[in-house]
């Protein structure tokens, strides 16, 4: 079966971080390209040729196989020639400035997962119930120390989830901020809020100078937790890393800095960013915080349908290992395939009217943790987090309603609202 192109004037905007800023027309175009372009390929002037995946069946299959579509042979995300060559140029050689989890296939994926990933099993997230809930309180509290009036993205949500994974890692109070503005200018590079002071957005290679940038902040600082965890180890998630053998031997040091990274930057950025979609869904419809108040029952899928709304992790990349047959197009061995989390959660033909948020959605088998041996190692605290904080908040909550105008931030990567300003009144 021949594959079509996508026209480049109605791809090319996925390729803008300033069009992620208005979700509406980012699924609008999603949509269409779902409709005219289930399986397509797109040639944008700068980029290699790439497939679109953008259907919720396709993303699933592909995900779910990660034996034939590789995660370390090329960008994790979507990057132009030139900011793969200077990725290559800024890590020695290698496709990615920073190697995390996402940044391995097997067996050094495997390898590296096993290190933290029994402390990430619903069994041992949930001992840590009572500790999250108490931090729930916390911000729940602070949230009406703040009313009548509050950006809850910034002030809220930003912190909260935050706070609960820098006190899991072992990272003292007075450095959660650091954290947070690191993480930030990693995610959203390019938003003119929330980018590194002096990126210079005009400048198509600045993504990789900022990171860069970040991963030898990041590097500085966790080498020095790692030295102390070696000498004196504590009950944290620093401590298992600094401490963990891979093969018989200590981790490789670019390996062991990303561990430390993706922890303390995805692990609370994506939490932030769902949270931040629920408020914002709660100040577009009153209803919907009588409905859960009524049927507190609700909370869980209302945080289900929170992630599968919010899809803060947009897009990912792979790369073919094999040659491989997708519904009659052939995927060849090398090609890259570019996989839009963000549509294939509002995709018509896995979710019944997937435009309507609606909290009792059942079954809602979103996207929004991946598949496969890469899906989200810490989905279960991400779960507890949010519903802890909701099942503390929503009791509470008597009213709330926008104050300004709710905004996103512009990242086509990992993304989530940047603004959520409300007024609101609590018991």
């Amino acid at each position: 079966m021949e594959t079509p192109t996508i026209p480049t004037e109605m791809v090319a905007p996925l390729y803008n971080p300033q069009t992620f800023g208005d979700r509406d027309r980012v699924r609008a175009l999603f949509k269409a390209i779902q409709q005219e372009y289930p399986i397509g390929i797109a040639e944008v002037p700068g980029y290699d040729p790439h497939w679109i995946i953008t259907k919720y069946e396709d993303v699933r299959e592909i995900t779910r196989q990660d034996d034939k579509f590789l995660n370390a042979q090329r960008s994790k995300t979507l990057a132009s020639k030139v900011a793969e060559q200077m990725m290559r140029e800024y890590s020695g050689g290698k496709p990615h400035i920073f190697q995390t989890l996402v940044h391995m296939d097997e067996p050094m994926h495997k390898d590296y997962r096993d290190v933290t990933a029994d402390m990430f099993m619903p069994q041992e997230i949930a001992k840590l119930s009572d500790q999250v809930g108490a931090t729930a309180k916390k911000w729940v509290d602070k949230l009406e120390e703040l009313g009548p009036e509050c950006d809850f993205a910034k002030e809220i949500a930003f912190q909260y989830p935050l706070q609960v994974v820098c006190n899991l890692i072992g990272i003292p109070e007075e450095d959660h901020q650091k954290m947070l503005r690191l993480t930030q200018w990693m995610f959203t590079y390019a938003d003119p809020d929330l980018k590194r002071p002096g990126a210079d957005l005009s400048d198509p290679t600045e993504i990789i100078r900022t990171w860069d940038i970040v991963y030898n902040e990041w590097k500085d600082y966790f080498l020095k937790v790692v030295e102390n965890r070696r000498t004196c180890p504590q009950s944290d998630i620093a401590s298992v890393i600094a401490n963990s053998k891979i093969n018989g031997c200590p981790m490789e040091e670019r390996a062991m800095v990303s561990y430390m990274i993706i922890a303390s930057s995805a692990g609370h950025d994506t939490t932030a960013a769902t949270t931040a979609h629920s408020m914002w869904q709660l100040a577009k419809n009153p209803a919907l915080l009588q409905q859960l108040k009524d049927e507190p029952n609700l909370i869980r899928s209302f945080v289900e349908e929170s992630i599968r709304w919010a899809s803060p992790v947009q897009q990912f990349t792979r790369s073919a290992a094999v040659d491989y047959d997708l519904r009659g197009h052939q995927i060849k061995k090398g090609d890259m395939i570019y996989l839009s989390f963000l549509a294939a959660n509002f995709d018509n033909d896995a979710f019944d009217n997937p435009d309507t948020f609606n909290p009792a959605r059942n079954p809602n088998r979103h996207a929004g943790f991946g598949y496969g041996t890469h899906i989200c190692l810490g989905q279960h605290l991400a779960r507890l987090e949010m519903t802890k904080f909701w099942e503390e908040a929503i009791p509470r909550l008597n009213s709330v309603e926008f104050a300004g105008e709710p905004k996103m931030a512009e990242s086509e990567f990992v993304a989530g609202p940047k603004n959520v300003p409300i007024r609101y009144s609590m018991t």
